[in-house]
């Protein structure tokens, strides 16, 4: 059901182009997946999501299962049904957004105990339940539940952490029973380089069609974060997609990318847009501020989305210290726009052989070239 062709790899760094095959479609890589947390890009309907080029969203297990509940979106036909998204759809354990919870929770080997945030039950997630929430769910990758231990962490602590994460892989492989499904693994390690390489080999050996690398952006410097990425990437299996959760910012990615990367995600450019930030050529803008005003430019005349071609800096300016919802949803679309024109920058300059781990594609001699 599952396979990853290599269609194009960089001469000069480990970076490669691909595509990886669900029931959903073809995964392109290297992509970024929007987060779709509630079954929602928040602020942008599935149809002004497809216009920005996303392909594959992510959504979150455990959320889902608070609200409406994994029983009513199975009953509605599946997580794509519900949300009509026909395309691929990834969920995540629902393990770091428990871990997140800090006290009100308590781990051990059996899952995690924590409250209902909502009404304040108890509620018991280990890793079958975990897997059977995502197979309810219906989408083309289910992650495995996993332990993310804080920044910073004691080595002894982060070891704990990995043992337990291993113990419930091995779990979730039994569990999980959905052949439409992928399950991936995830590495864990924190900055502790022989806790990711030990990791790196435990979930390889499981043959899974397709690794993660999690618990960094929890904390640590981007350069520490570079330094795992660049070790750990290399050590997975080179015929499955890498998955590198919760980065977004565009060095990160390209970084990453050069290290053998092909899959991110992360809340950044909805996050920036509903608090009136756009994404113009790499650099962030507040568009709050008064020099925008009688600004009556596009908003980034290189970039060829709905809100780029329809509206003014001026106008989105006015919406946002206005609070019009519109501006919000505006600024959200041309963001994901912005960063899917980054993925296929990059894809681009992989196959053109001009690519490096510090690529831009915003320079005034590329601008043209990378512009859609």
């Amino acid at each position: 059901m599952f396979s990853f062709q290599i269609k194009s790899n960089c001469l000069s760094t480990k970076a490669r182009v691909g595509s990886f095959k669900t029931l959903h479609g073809a995964i392109r890589t290297p992509q970024f997946m929007p987060v779709g947390t509630a079954a929602t890009v928040k602020g942008v309907s599935p149809l002004q999501l497809e216009k920005t080029g996303a392909q594959t969203i992510l959504a979150n297990t455990y959320h889902l299962h608070l609200q409406p509940g994994e029983d009513v979106i199975h009953a509605a036909g599946g997580i794509h049904k519900f949300m009509s998204w026909n395309q691929p759809i990834l969920t995540d354990s629902g393990g770091y957004q428990v871990f997140s919870l800090g006290k009100l929770n308590k781990i051990d080997d059996s899952g995690v105990f924590f409250k209902n945030p909502r009404n304040g039950r108890n509620i018991h997630l280990s890793p079958e339940n975990s897997i059977e929430i995502q197979m309810a769910l219906g989408s083309d990758i289910a992650m495995a539940f996993d332990q993310c231990p804080p920044y910073p962490s004691t080595e002894n602590d982060v070891e704990e952490a990995c043992r337990r994460t291993h113990h419930w892989l091995e779990r979730c492989v039994l569990s999980h029973t959905n052949s439409n499904q992928a399950l991936f693994g995830i590495v864990q390690g924190g900055c502790f380089l022989n806790q990711r390489i030990k990791s790196a080999s435990i979930v390889s050996s499981f043959n899974l069609p397709g690794i993660a690398i999690g618990g960094v952006s929890v904390g640590e410097s981007s350069d520490a974060i570079n330094k795992i990425v660049s070790e750990v990437a290399p050590l997975l299996p080179e015929e499955i997609p890498r998955y590198l959760m919760g980065i977004g910012t565009l060095p990160e990615i390209s970084k990453a990318v050069a290290s053998g990367i092909d899959l991110f995600d992360c809340v950044l450019p909805t996050r920036l847009g509903r608090h009136g930030t756009a994404l113009v050529r790499g650099e962030r803008w507040n568009l709050r501020n008064a020099c925008f005003k009688n600004d009556y430019q596009p908003l980034d005349e290189t970039c060829k989305c709905e809100v780029c071609r329809s509206h003014s800096r001026s106008y989105l300016h006015h919406l946002i210290r206005s609070e019009e919802l519109l501006g919000l949803t505006l600024i959200s679309i041309h963001n994901l726009s912005h960063m899917n024109r980054f993925m296929q920058s990059i894809t681009r300059a992989i196959e053109d052989g001009c690519f490096s781990e510090d690529f831009t594609p915003w320079q005034k001699d590329a601008i043209a070239h990378y512009t859609w």
